[in-house]
């Protein structure tokens, strides 16, 4: 079976970084799931940059059209799956 293919896309104020690969995934909240990962890692790794919580994460399908826009501040909220803290 064929899966769909989303692409992520970092929007910066009016910049945006265009995501030309996209991942294979097999629906949108597969593509939720990774997108929350993802701005986790960024975030992680550019900790000195906080204009990032400002960044936008728009995944779009292979049509073009918009499928989720995950503002990289909404990450940092506890999944409802998730506990609130990790020991």
């Amino acid at each position: 079976m064929l899966m769909p293919r989303y692409f992520f896309n970092t929007r910066i104020g009016n910049d945006l970084i265009a995501d030309p690969k996209g991942a294979e995934l097999r629906d949108p909240d597969h593509a939720w799931e990774v997108a929350r990962t993802m701005i986790l890692e960024i975030l992680r790794d550019q900790r000195g940059q906080p204009n990032l919580l400002t960044a936008i994460l728009e995944v779009t399908n292979q049509q073009g059209e918009l499928v989720l826009e995950f503002p990289f501040s909404e990450a940092l909220i506890p999944a409802p799956d998730e506990p609130p803290t990790k020991h």
